[in-house]
């Protein structure tokens, strides 16, 4: 039982393993932001592809200015 708590204290104390456990904290913020908001991003999304697509038939119907031969 003693070495077990020896090993945690260590792993506590390492800076190491600070790093791999900011890392993961900041990871787990990022996704529980993102499930907070998940119908607002999806809904931006999908506004985005839409005024892109639009954008993008809008000028496949401009025909340029060619001179006549």
């Amino acid at each position: 039982m003693k070495k077990g708590w020896i090993h945690i204290k260590r792993f506590w104390n390492n800076e190491e393993g600070l790093g791999t456990l900011e890392m993961l904290l900041i990871l787990a913020i990022i996704v529980i932001i993102a499930i907070a908001f998940r119908k607002w991003i999806v809904s931006w999304v999908n506004r985005l592809f839409t005024e892109t697509n639009s954008d993008i038939q809008n000028t496949k119907t401009i025909v340029p200015n060619t001179p006549s031969p």
